[in-house]
């Protein structure tokens, strides 16, 4: 984990399908995602430039994706 602030977690099922992959890459206005190979990849280094807007979140399957907020324990979605 190379975030001090946020850390992203997503499902192997949302990871692995490569149509959402790309959805997700392009919703993410700071580049936190990419995809490699047909799989999605969070670029750690980008991690803490996430500016908690939920266009993750809301591209995915509810709970496939979890943005979590180091600094105070708190994820999203709550």
């Amino acid at each position: 984990m190379a975030g001090v602030f946020i850390d992203v977690e997503v499902a192997e099922s949302v990871a692995g399908d490569a149509e959402l992959a790309a959805k997700l890459t392009e919703v993410c206005p700071v580049d936190i995602f990419a995809v490699a190979d047909g799989r999605l990849q969070i670029v750690e280094e980008n991690l803490d430039e996430c500016v908690l807007c939920e266009l993750c979140i809301n591209a995915a399957p509810e709970g496939t994706v979890l943005v979590k907020k180091l600094y105070s324990g708190e994820s999203l979605p709550a």
